[in-house]
């Protein structure tokens, strides 16, 4: 391995991972540009190792997308649908109920709720969504609305991002999930989702719901225009945004499907890019506990491999998610319990069912 580290130039890079030391843009744009993959997770294994040894996570999980009305009409999104279009929906506080009393049999420990950014719902509807999915199921774990979603949310009942964190905390809130991130540069934004929450909006939205003790993941959407230096400065961002707060639990590489989209002639990414975003990633990202290799965009089989290039979590059995599947997402919508422990095993990982906060459970 020392032949090769050094045939790679990457020996002082090696050094710094196991002295624990953090890398710099230039580190990360090293390492992205090796072409020996197995080099790359092995550098990543080191970090993943030294932090969550062989356990790999997994939650019992549903998804709720309660809207796919959105005014922002991001270009890389099939989800979205302006009001009126051909399958645009909106869910009732009683759909979203029944949604939830469908599982009440199973041992369902998240909802997971997105949705668009709906011109219309008023600030109520949030509200009153989480106290009745709180009222069916109370020991329920609530993990809704992205940095995006609460910004709008705020804006509709005239409130501070704060009061409304704080009131949605009091509903039923329990964290937050990552999406909405997309690439934080100002020139993508500018391109391809202009009426969106700015990347420094995001963050600022992150850290307020950290300072008041809630816990979020954070994603990156990359594989469509975005450059390499633009991906490590938003890696980047995300460091120094932890650094300050220490509340994001997890990260999330998010792989581009562009079927559907205003981008369909983009290429879909390929395995060797998904592994080396896990494996960059989790180098990285020194101060975030977990690395998800999302199994419903990569593929299980993608998903498995990660799990030696830095990944320690596949997210959980979900059921019903539509975002990635409205962009031409193949994989299935759920998967068993017994499924994703026998993925987990087969990787040589052990599999560790976890709460939404990584609790073992």
């Amino acid at each position: 391995m020392e032949t090769a580290l050094k045939k790679a130039g990457l020996s002082a890079i090696y050094e710094k991972i196991i002295s624990n030391q953090r890398l710099d843009a230039y580190d990360a744009k090293r390492l992205y540009e090796i072409n020996n993959l197995p080099l790359l997770g092995y550098l990543a294994n080191i970090v993943r190792e030294r932090l969550n040894g062989d356990k790999t996570y997994y939650i019992y999980n549903q998804h709720i997308n309660y809207s796919n009305i959105c005014i922002n009409l991001c270009k890389f999104c099939a989800f979205g649908k302006k009001k009126g279009a051909h399958a645009a929906y909106e869910m009732t506080i009683g759909e979203i109920v029944s949604k939830i009393e469908e599982r009440l049999s199973e041992p369902v420990r998240e909802v997971h709720i997105v949705g668009g950014v709906h011109p219309d719902l008023p600030y109520e509807y949030y509200i009153d969504m989480l106290k009745a999915i709180k009222a069916v199921r109370p020991d329920i774990h609530i993990q809704a609305f992205t940095c995006v979603e609460i910004a709008h949310i705020a804006r509709m009942g005239g409130k501070s991002i704060e009061d409304a964190i704080s009131d949605l905390i009091a509903a039923g809130l329990g964290s937050m999930p990552g999406g909405g991130a997309e690439i934080f540069s100002p020139r993508i934004r500018e391109r391809l989702c202009p009426n969106k929450l700015s990347g420094e909006s995001w963050l600022e939205v992150a850290k307020t719901a950290h300072r008041l003790g809630l816990k979020t993941n954070a994603t990156m959407l990359y594989g469509h225009i975005e450059t390499l230096d633009e991906r490590i400065d938003h890696l980047m961002a995300l460091r120094d945004a932890q650094d300050e707060t220490g509340g994001f639990m997890c990260f999330i590489p998010l792989a581009f499907h562009p079927k559907n989209t205003e981008l369909n002639g983009v290429s879909i990414t390929g395995g060797v890019e998904d592994l080396k975003m896990i494996a960059l990633s989790r180098l990285m990202l020194d101060n975030f506990p977990h690395i998800k290799a999302y199994w419903v965009m990569l593929g299980p089989k993608i998903a498995q491999i990660a799990l030696s290039f830095g990944a320690d979590d596949l997210d959980g059995t979900v059921m019903e998610e539509k975002i990635a599947h409205m962009a031409g997402g193949e994989t299935s919508q759920a998967m068993t319990r017994k499924e994703i422990e026998d993925l987990i095993k087969q990787a040589g990982r052990i599999p560790i069912e976890r709460d939404t906060l990584y609790r073992p459970v």
